[in-house]
């Protein structure tokens, strides 16, 4: 019968009709009315977003809303009001000589935060996010400086880079006394144990370095210094501390001495504007090992 209605025993609610696998029914339960209020009014709701807000895509783009509202150029507004705020400071700082920049508090304050987040974008990626350094890339947090570790120094470096091709780059070049075949493999091999000992190396073959001592002094000293500290103005580390750029075992100290080491640096300075370069400077500086 059309307006037979059934009706489940167990909830006493009106079901469909529907009835599968001989007893299973279906409840004619509507929504609650204030659920359907509550979609409608997100209808609604959507439907005024859509017309006031950016919302769909047209082939020339999107739909701009009535409040022409964009996220996109209120980014940019934050940013450059964020510059605007900053450029008091920077200015302050393109102003200032390098070296008086530690004795202002407020620029100081500034040149750090600036340099740090300039060493995280640009140079950690080689020197490390804590500047540790690795094998062949510089620990900027000792004190051992190869082109040296003034404040001045530093900016140097940083803007004009090492070994790049530029004619401003600090510029320095090891023979390869193995590959060029200088020196014989059992003579460099006196000399890799001699340089070991002048840092205090207690594994080195005595009478190797002692052997290898008359072929430093020929074939080294003029760089390194007959002591073997070094020369910074001529890019020539200092081989009697125990700090290694690419190693102090003795096969890391032989192939420096068989293939030349020589490393390469950007110059900044073609990349980073003045003062982001002069606030890299003076957090580098700050890490502890500068002069």
């Amino acid at each position: 019968m059309a307006g037979h209605k059934h009706i489940d025993e167990v909830t006493g609610v009106e079901t469909t009709g529907h009835v599968w696998d001989g007893d299973l029914c279906e409840l004619n339960k509507p929504l609650p009315k204030w659920w359907l209020y509550v979609f409608y009014a997100c209808c609604v709701w959507a439907f005024g977003y859509w017309m006031v807000y950016p919302a769909w895509p047209t082939l020339t783009g999107y739909t701009q809303g009535y409040l022409g509202y964009s996220q996109r150029a209120a980014v940019t507004a934050e940013i450059n009001a964020a510059k605007a705020a900053q450029d008091t400071y920077r200015q302050a700082i393109a102003n200032t000589p390098i070296t008086e920049v530690k004795g202002k508090e407020d620029l100081m304050q500034f040149a750090m935060a600036g340099g740090a987040a300039a060493f995280g974008d640009n140079c950690s990626g080689c020197h490390g996010r804590g500047a540790q350094g690795a094998a062949g890339y510089p620990n900027l947090n000792d004190d051992d400086w190869i082109w040296g570790g003034s404040v001045e120094q530093i900016e140097y470096t940083i803007a004009h880079g090492i070994r790049n091709g530029a004619d401003e780059a600090r510029n320095s070049a090891m023979p390869r006394f193995g590959l060029d075949g200088i020196l014989e493999p059992a003579v460099i091999s006196d000399v890799a144990n001699y340089v070991r000992s002048l840092s205090g190396s207690e594994q080195v073959d005595a009478a190797a370095a002692e052997r290898g001592k008359a072929t430093f002094a020929e074939q080294c000293a003029a760089c390194h210094a007959e002591d073997g500290k070094g020369n910074q103005e001529m890019g020539a580390p200092n081989l009697s501390d125990a700090i290694w750029l690419y190693g102090g075992s003795q096969e890391a100290v032989t192939q420096s001495i068989v293939t030349g080491r020589g490393g390469a640096m950007p110059a900044w300075a073609t990349r980073l504007d003045p003062v982001t370069v002069k606030m890299l400077a003076v957090y580098v500086h700050s890490l502890g090992g500068g002069k």
